[in-house]
């Protein structure tokens, strides 16, 4: 058997529950988790990869909606699947009796506890919903198909 090069599966998870900082810009003194939110962006906003904190400029605004967005139900432990570090959260990202009625088609994910830290951004249809509920159903938590996949 060959030696073969690659970053440990164990380090991908490690990096998922913050166990590893490169840089000295955090520091972290606690063991509990943080506190993650989920955020609806207009169709006409400008979010992407490159988008680094959580902003009002581009979201939503609306009858029942609260600017931050909600709060992400997060019970689920990063993990492995193979070679893949995973992590998708426990719940659906729910808002219920709004009327968001200029369309809107992204979501940021982001820290609240590490000063609002851009997670991802993720786009779907463009939706509008006028008095009723909108949820994000999460993905089955795999190698193929976890919300957040390191491979």
């Amino acid at each position: 058997m060959s030696n073969s090069a690659g970053i440990a599966t164990s380090f991908k998870t490690e990096l998922l529950n913050g166990v590893h900082a490169f840089g000295a810009t955090v520091v972290r003194a606690g063991t509990t988790k943080d506190v993650f939110k989920a955020a609806l962006f207009l169709a006409s906003a400008t979010i992407n990869a490159a988008t680094t904190a959580y902003s009002t400029t581009g979201e939503v605004t609306g009858t029942g909606y609260t600017a931050g967005g909600v709060t992400v139900t997060n019970a689920t432990a990063p993990s492995a699947s193979g070679t893949t570090a995973i992590w998708t959260p426990s719940a659906a990202f729910a808002w219920t009796t709004v009327t968001l009625a200029t369309a809107f088609d992204a979501v940021e994910l982001y820290n609240s506890t590490q000063g609002d830290k851009t997670v991802a951004v993720f786009t779907f249809g463009s939706q509008t919903v006028t008095a009723g509920n909108f949820s994000l159903s999460m993905p089955v938590n795999d190698a193929s198909n976890a919300l957040l996949r390191i491979s």
